[in-house]
This record gives structure tokens, C-alpha cells and sequence, in this order.
């Protein structure tokens, strides 16, 4: 297991959310070191017409409210999605509501979809036109509020509000943190919700502009008749892709950290055969006909390189973030080029599944 570097070790010191905070204190402020630039040809890739500098991206969770999006691209990302937001702002569940499990390399959360509301987050996405970006893909993921009756209606009026702001449109549709969230995965509501975003997404898409991809967020803790449904219903509305997946609130056999009993959703090390399962039992039952993201676990170019095998044609990475730092972006694409080049692979899009053609 790696150690974890000084920078990050002199932030441990502070409660987890407090040091999160000022890690997007100092992103938004550029007091934070930013890597070297490192960018492999061989990592390039193409998905939905859009164009990779990596496949490496930054999980919703990280930047809720947009705030460093560019920093977080300057940083080595090949893309960043930013949220969840709500339709109306809202401060989420109780402090604390953050954990780092060290001992696991693991953080647990119950924020509950805390928010400063879709109009401060639109005005960042507007401000990033006037002011100047940062290269790289933007993601808007959208969430429900808490107090929601119609879940989907909350969906529908992020998705307008962001739809001609960002390169790529998500629906957080698993969190485990908000009351019933989750069952909006089932079939009739997933099939609803997807019918009535994307139907949103045309309408509020200028004349002239292709509509931005549009994805659902499902979670790891699904079984097999879920998969297949989620699947099912994703091909025949023609959503344009998933996320898979989110936090668990399983817990795996042998956590050894003190807080690995507490409430919220499980991220980082322990997660990842979790989700790598659930990943590709998800490309087998769409046939490799959706584009997959996979999230979940990753913290080393070779995370990164199984759910690419396993069927994800990008990655997104959080939690390991919070024990390794902002240097591990440049390492995880080293390290993925080198594992590619390894094994034969002219380009990432030749290695998307190749264990499920296997």
C-alpha cells in the first residue's frame, strides 16, 4: 500500500470536511502546487464526439458546486464532472457526515446532497465562457432535492438549467444518502425519468447545437434482475450512457478502520471489486452498445486499466485523492500508458472490454 505523501498528511490533520474545504480553498484561490503537465498520446480517446486529452476523470463529489473545475483540468484531469446539484439549495445531513477510514484507504459519507442550488452553480459554468477555461471535458450532474415528491421534475429543471453549459449531462440517481433516491433505479421510474430528461434536454438545447450526452448514475448494489432492467431501459430510450457506479452501503469483510461501522456510502480501495463487478455485468448486458464510465475504487494506473478491460471506456477517481494528493492524476496515466503499451495496445479504445471479449 503506498504512503501517503506529507501534503496530505499535514490536511489529515483537520476533520475530514473541514479538509476538504480548504482543498477547494486553495484550488479556487491557486495556492495549491499543480503537477507537471503529462499527457500520452496513446490515452487519447473519443467518445460520444467529444475528444479526450485521458480517459482519467474527476468524480462528481469532489467540486459540488463547481467552483474548480479549471484548476481541477490544469491538474492533469482528462475531465471533470461537477455536482451533484439541486434544483434549490439545501445543507445537506448533520456534521459530522464525513470519514476517512485510513487504515482502508476508504472514506464513508452521508452529505446528503448538500448544495448551494443550480442558479450559483449555472453562473460558474457562464463565468467559465466569459472569463476563460482550462482544457479538457465538463460534466453537470444533477441531483434531486430532498423534500422532492417528483423526483424526476427536479431532474428535468437541472437538466434545463445546464443543458447548452456543459459538454456532458449525468442524473445522480444513486446516492445512498437521500431518502428513496435509490428507487428511482427501478424499471417504471428509471424509464420515466429518462423519458422526461431527455425530452428536457431537446427542448433546452439551442437550435443549430447537437444535444450534450446524456447519462444515469447508478450505484454497485444492484442484483442481477436490476442490472438487466437498468440495462434494458437505457437501450430502448436511448440515454446515451451510464456511470457506474456510486458509493456502497455494503461493507466489505475486514475493515479494520474505527469508523468503518458509521452510516453513508462507501468510496475508495474496498469498492473496487464491488464496482468493477457491477461494471462489467453492466457491459455484458448492454452488449458494449452504451459508452461506460467506471468509478469506484480507482487509485492506480492499474485500477484504472482493469475497468477499461472490464468494459469503461473513461474512469473517474475521488477518494483516493484524499490520501495520495493531486500527483496521482500524472501517475495513473503513466502508469495506465505504460500497462497498454504492455500489452500490445496501439490506442485505450482497443483495450475498452478486451476481458469480456476474452
Amino acid at each position: 500500500m503506498k504512503d501517503i505523501p506529507w501534503s496530505q498528511r499535514l490536511l489529515h490533520r483537520l476533520e475530514p470536511e473541514a479538509a476538504h474545504l480548504a482543498a477547494l480553498s486553495a484550488l479556487r484561490l491557486g495556492l495549491a502546487p499543480m503537477p507537471q503537465p503529462f499527457d500520452d498520446p496513446i490515452l487519447s480517446t473519443r467518445v460520444w464526439d467529444l475528444d479526450f486529452a485521458s480517459p482519467i476523470g474527476l468524480a462528481a463529489g469532489f467540486d459540488k458546486d463547481a467552483e474548480v473545475i479549471d484548476p481541477m483540468l490544469r491538474a492533469g484531469f482528462g475531465f471533470v464532472e461537477a455536482g451533484s446539484v439541486t434544483p434549490q439549495p439545501q445543507p445537506g445531513n448533520p456534521k459530522p457526515r464525513l470519514y476517512r477510514l485510513t487504515e482502508d484507504r476508504a472514506v464513508i459519507n452521508r452529505f446528503g446532497f448538500n448544495s448551494q442550488g443550480l442558479d450559483a452553480y449555472v453562473e460558474r459554468l457562464r463565468a467559465r465562457a466569459r472569463t476563460g477555461r482550462a482544457r479538457g471535458i465538463v460534466g453537470a450532474n444533477v441531483g434531486k432535492n430532498k423534500e422532492t415528491v417528483d423526483g424526476a421534475a427536479d431532474y428535468v429543471t437541472g437538466v434545463r438549467a445546464v443543458a447548452g453549459l456543459a459538454d456532458y449531462l449525468v442524473c445522480n440517481i444513486s446516492s445512498p444518502n437521500t431518502p428513496g433516491l435509490r428507487g428511482m433505479q427501478a424499471r417504471a421510474p428509471i424509464e420515466d425519468l429518462l423519458r422526461r430528461v431527455l425530452e428536457a434536454r431537446g427542448e433546452a438545447t439551442p437550435a443549430g447545437h447537437r444535444p450534450p450526452p446524456l447519462l444515469a448514475k447508478v450505484g454497485p448494489d444492484l442484483d442481477e434482475q436490476q442490472v438487466q432492467d437498468i440495462a434494458e431501459v437505457a437501450l430502448s430510450t436511448g440515454v446515451d450512457g451510464l456511470v457506474i457506479g456510486n458509493t456502497t452501503i455494503e461493507r466489505p469483510p475486514g475493515l479494520t478502520s474505527r469508523d468503518a461501522t458509521q452510516d453513508g456510502g462507501l468510496s475508495g480501495a474496498p469498492l473496487l471489486p464491488r464496482a468493477n463487478a457491477c461494471l462489467a455485468a453492466f457491459a455484458r448486458a448492454t452488449g458494449g452498445r452504451l459508452p461506460i464510465i467506471g468509478c469506484g475504487g480507482v487509485a492506480s494506473g492499474a485500477d484504472a486499466y482493469a475497468k477499461i478491460r472490464c468494459g469503461a471506456s473513461l474512469v473517474q477517481l475521488y477518494s483516493a485523492l484524499v490520501f495520495y494528493g493531486l500527483p496521482l492524476v500524472n501517475q495513473i496515466k503513466r502508469e495506465l500508458a505504460d500497462l497498454l503499451r504492455r500489452d500490445g495496445f496501439t490506442s485505450l479504445g482497443d483495450a475498452v472490454g478486451a476481458d469480456l471479449r476474452a
